[in-house]
């Protein structure tokens, strides 16, 4: 049985859906820019919990949202807005552009396609409902400014995830600073909001021409395709508090009980020791490890070295070995034969449905790489069958490079400047082979190179 750290109840729990069949959501992303390694980790606990709990017998379901309207930046302005301002280009024009790279860069992860990609800006409708439904049962009403808004304290319950109390929370929390003076109280949200002079990404409503806010989105959403109950809800930390929490207050408003069962939360990710943010120019995307003639695996193997509710720091250091790691395991799976069978190892699994121990089934896996008693075709099995929850496309055939007729030269060149012990000519033959795309290797045998 597959377990999982539930951020509501701050323990392990079983994940056992209903009948067999699991539903999920996962908060997805806004599309006004490319997703970083830091925002594709939350999106890789997705894909493991979906494969883990296959394993483990579930059939799963999983919807993930695209955010494309209704996400305001600090200085309150729509993020795809000003994007679009920045680049130039029609807003929607921008939307459909980083949400195909967002798929491409999933895919380029090898995470697995959720069942549905609803997008925010075709499920308007569904959140006009929902919003009149919480007006009507007194969990909403309308500002002063004609906004809409979400009646915190009449959710008693509010900050069973993150453990924020409506009395503690400070004025003024984020982006509702402009709003206060037109709400009953200080931590009520937008539901919707007035468009006045903003003429892009707006619809008409009964309150008027406006767009939505963030939170009211994934009640919407995910209410409408997964029905009145979702088994687990998967999203980043930083989403715990404000996003998390004003939604389950929406949901179980509308539907009278406790929506969600488990909320799951997966941890930062710093690189090099930082925080990854724009300002400190440290962002990294997979193309910027496909670049440097990384495998892009190589960061979902990295991710894997480390629990997902453990925040971890990723170096390119770590990216280089976990690139060689996974060209190793290649050629250990292929040396095994060709057969598709798989061998299930009760260590690869009791790890693997333990709360996703990701760590403990790689260690697993580098025992039976060095296990000379394990013949290669059970080899083949075993890694195969971990493989169907790590995703690191392991059955993939090593690629075999031909060395162009020039690079046999220096290769020929260099293996005589050695035999005359003219290292200064190696050196410099060894320099233009790796400037190349060579990797050259020197031992007791004499040169190598991959």
């Amino acid at each position: 049985m597959l377990k999982l750290y539930e951020t509501r109840s701050r323990e392990v729990v079983n994940i056992t859906g209903s009948a067999g069949q699991l539903k999920m959501y996962c908060c997805g992303p806004t599309v006004y820019r490319d997703a970083h390694v830091g925002n594709l980790r939350t999106f890789l606990l997705s894909d493991l919990i979906v494969r883990a709990a296959k394993l483990s017998g579930l059939n799963v379901t999983l919807v993930q949202n695209i955010t494309d309207v209704g996400h305001m930046a600090a200085d309150l302005e729509d993020k795809i807005l000003s994007q679009s301002k920045v680049e130039k280009i029609d807003p929607f024009e921008i939307v459909k552009k980083y949400e195909e790279r967002f798929h491409e860069d999933l895919a380029r992860l090898n995470i697995l396609p959720a069942d549905l990609y609803p997008r925010a800006s075709e499920s308007i409708e569904l959140m006009i409902s929902a919003i009149e439904k919480l007006i009507e049962n007194g969990s909403a009403y309308i500002g002063t400014d004609r906004n809409v808004y979400f009646d915190a304290q009449s959710f008693p319950t509010y900050g069973a995830i993150s453990g924020n109390r409506l009395g503690a929370l400070k004025p003024g929390y984020r982006l509702e600073t402009t709003e206060d003076g037109a709400k009953r109280f200080h931590a009520d949200w937008a539901l919707w909001k007035i468009a006045h002079d903003r003429t892009q990404m707006v619809w008409h409503t009964p309150w008027g021409l406006g767009f939505p806010g963030w939170h009211i989105e994934c009640s919407a959403m995910s209410l409408a395709h997964l029905g009145q109950n979702v088994d687990v809800h998967v999203g980043g930390i930083d989403l715990r508090f404000p996003h998390h929490e004003n939604e389950r207050a929406q949901s179980n408003a509308l539907t009278g009980h406790e929506t969600v069962t488990h909320w799951i939360h997966g941890e930062h990710l710093l690189f090099e020791g930082r925080k990854m943010s724009k300002s400190s120019g440290n962002v990294v995307l997979i193309q910027d490890i496909i670049d440097r003639d990384l495998d892009p695996l190589s960061a979902r193997l990295a991710f894997l070295e480390n629990r997902y509710r453990s925040q971890m720091d990723l170096t390119w250091a770590s990216l280089k070995a976990a690139h060689s790691t996974i060209k190793r395991w290649r050629g250990v799976v292929a040396s095994g034969g060709a057969s598709s069978d798989v061998e299930s190892d009760s260590e690869i699994e009791n790890a693997l449905l333990n709360d996703l121990d990701t760590p403990k089934a790689l260690q697993r896996l580098r025992a039976i790489e060095k296990d000379a008693r394990i013949d290669p075709s059970r080899k083949r099995a075993l890694f195969l069958f971990a493989d169907q929850v790590l995703g690191l496309d392991l059955k993939r055939v090593p690629e075999e490079k031909v060395l162009t007729r020039e690079q046999a030269a220096l290769l020929q060149s260099r293996q005589e400047a050695r035999l005359r012990k003219d290292f200064a000519e190696s050196d410099r033959l060894r320099g233009l082979l790796e400037a190349d795309g060579l990797a050259i290797h020197d031992g007791p045998d004499g040169q190598s190179w991959s």
